[in-house]
């Protein structure tokens, strides 16, 4: 059986311009991010929104994203299936097969 990708994607500087000094300013969509998400959704991939935004500020952003034809499968939480895999536990990290933000290092390159 394949297993779906499960992608955690930030939102700010990842699916929308930086506002440094801004926010809860919202900036401009990063189109090329949005269609790779888009196009990783309909291949079968799971997408959560991954982000330190909370209350208004994080409506904002699934709002925003709404508009923009993302849908979400979970909002900075573990998707059923998750926790299955962490063995009926619901840690803090959402897990993911992927994280996409851009302020990720990839130790791999360390």
């Amino acid at each position: 059986m394949k297993k779906n990708k499960i992608i955690c994607c930030d939102f700010d500087g990842t699916l929308t311009t930086y506002k440094s000094g801004q926010f809860p300013s919202i900036g401009k969509p990063i189109h090329k991010t949005i269609k790779r998400l888009l196009n990783e959704k309909k291949n079968g991939a799971k997408i959560i929104l991954w982000t330190c935004r909370c209350n208004e500020h994080l409506d904002d952003a699934v709002e925003w994203c709404r508009q923009l034809g993302i849908e979400f499968d979970a909002v900075n939480a573990n998707l059923p299936e998750a926790i299955v895999i962490n063995h009926g536990n619901d840690p803090r990290k959402v897990y993911a097969t992927e994280y996409w933000d851009d302020r990720a290092i990839n130790t791999e390159d360390l």
